[in-house]
């Protein structure tokens, strides 16, 4: 009896061995995102992939509106047992990165990123020479415009100047049919900065420059008051321009319907607009941003998206998650030598960063209309400043600017206000 009660016993510290190996080996990765929900479906395929040959990770999607992405990564996201992975707008990294919500890249991974995607992408997804995230996509902006409407203004190509910009705004514009010659966007940051910011450049102006803001400059008070001058002649109405991170609301309806003769937008809302105009797409060209009176050749600005690890959870956690990421990201998980992330992008419209992605999609970039116009248009973009305290730097500006198109303040003032406002927060951010 002896016996047989140290052999049960042994048996059972096996049986107890293998559970807990178990236990250490099955990973629970969770992916925060602001997708929506047929790209979530195309993660989640990408997912199965990956598990059908990884059965001890399990991968679970989560997706969020894009206004709640960064409070959701801060409150449940950033701790032990919130998501392990999440994809983020890279304004955001150096404030994440600052309070040790996001884990560095593991070296062999970083290695692979830095040979693999453009050096200023790598910067975007580094603080102080650390890589927190593996770089993904990236948006750009440039006008878009109805070529129909176009044609009935007498119009005959898109304008390369800023006073043939404002001369084809007050032509498209028709208050007796409800048209506007140009559409702004209102109630969304990023949706309100972006455009400007490309104005801005392509004006030869920035907005920050070795982390001090410089909107004060010339170049920014002729993009104010170019701003205030649309709104005061009629071409832009503000009534006609709010809008979400989704793009829904006035601003997009408008354009849709044909009731907006020219916006500036990000490659990234293709899909939604050939969701909302079906064969009339067809109307919508794409160019370069028009340069103003201080500028030299059309600029842009660009941004980009990468997905970071949860520095809070766990060590075997971090590695699964890791590991999912690389494979997600790398050429061997998508169709003809393309990562499966890039797929998802392209169904999006959205530019995928990887140089292989890059060549694995020449064909279809080059054929893509729509898409040509921002890739032409990458090669002088200026990446939006990534610096601390850059989303209440955004937010700040995003007030000064609808001020404007509402009437509430003069170019002069919001002018003023928006610089005064922006040293503030990047000084404060930076102690």
């Amino acid at each position: 009896m002896h016996l047989l009660k140290v052999i049960a016993r042994a048996a059972g510290t096996v049986a107890v061995l293998l559970s807990t190996t178990a236990l250490v080996q099955a990973e629970d990765v969770s992916f925060l995102t602001h997708w929506a929900p047929e790209t979530v479906a195309k993660l989640e395929a990408a997912a199965a992939t990956y598990t059908a040959s990884h059965p001890d990770t399990t991968i679970t999607v989560r997706a969020v509106p894009f206004g709640d992405l960064l409070t959701t990564l801060r409150t449940s996201g950033g701790g032990a047992g919130g998501a392990t992975i999440a994809g983020i707008y890279d304004a955001w990294l150096p404030d994440l990165a600052k309070d040790a919500l996001v884990a560095p890249v593991p070296e062999a991974i970083a290695a692979d990123i830095k040979s693999n995607w453009p050096a200023g992408i790598v910067g975007a997804a580094s603080i102080d020479g650390t890589l927190y995230g593996i770089p993904n996509e990236i948006d750009v902006y440039a006008l878009n415009y109805n070529k129909r409407l176009f044609e009935e203004a007498g119009i005959a190509a898109p304008p390369a100047t800023w006073d043939e910009f404002l001369a084809d705004a007050a032509k498209l514009t028709d208050a007796s049919k409800g048209q506007q010659g140009f559409g702004m966007i209102n109630s969304w940051a990023a949706g309100v900065l972006h455009p400007f910011s490309s104005l801005l450049v392509s004006n030869g102006g920035d907005l920050i420059v070795d982390g001090a803001p410089v909107l004060d400059s010339p170049a920014a008070t002729e993009t104010f008051a170019l701003y205030e001058q649309l709104i005061k002649s009629g071409s832009s109405n503000p009534s006609m321009a709010t809008a979400d991170a989704n793009t829904t609301g006035p601003f997009l309806d408008n354009f849709v319907s044909g009731k907006t003769g020219m916006i500036i937008m990000a490659n990234w809302w293709e899909s939604a607009l050939k969701a909302g105009m079906g064969d009339a797409f067809a109307d919508i060209a794409t160019a370069p941003i028009p340069v103003g009176p201080s500028g030299d050749v059309p600029r842009s600005i660009s941004y980009s998206w990468m997905t970071v690890v949860n520095a809070q959870a766990s060590s075997e956690e971090q590695a699964a998650a890791w590991d999912f990421l690389a494979w997600l990201n790398g050429p061997e998980s998508g169709p003809d030598g393309a990562s499966a992330m890039a797929d998802i992008l392209m169904s999006m419209g959205i530019l995928p960063s990887r140089t292989s992605d890059i060549t694995a999609f020449a064909d279809r970039l080059g054929s893509d209309a729509f898409l040509k116009g921002y890739t032409e248009t990458l090669a002088n973009a200026k990446p939006f400043p990534v610096v601390l305290g850059g989303q209440e730097f955004s937010e700040a500006l995003q007030q000064q600017l609808e001020a404007i198109q509402f009437g509430q303040a003069t170019a002069v003032d919001a002018q003023a206000t928006a610089q005064a406002d922006a040293k503030e927060i990047l000084e404060r951010n930076a102690k």
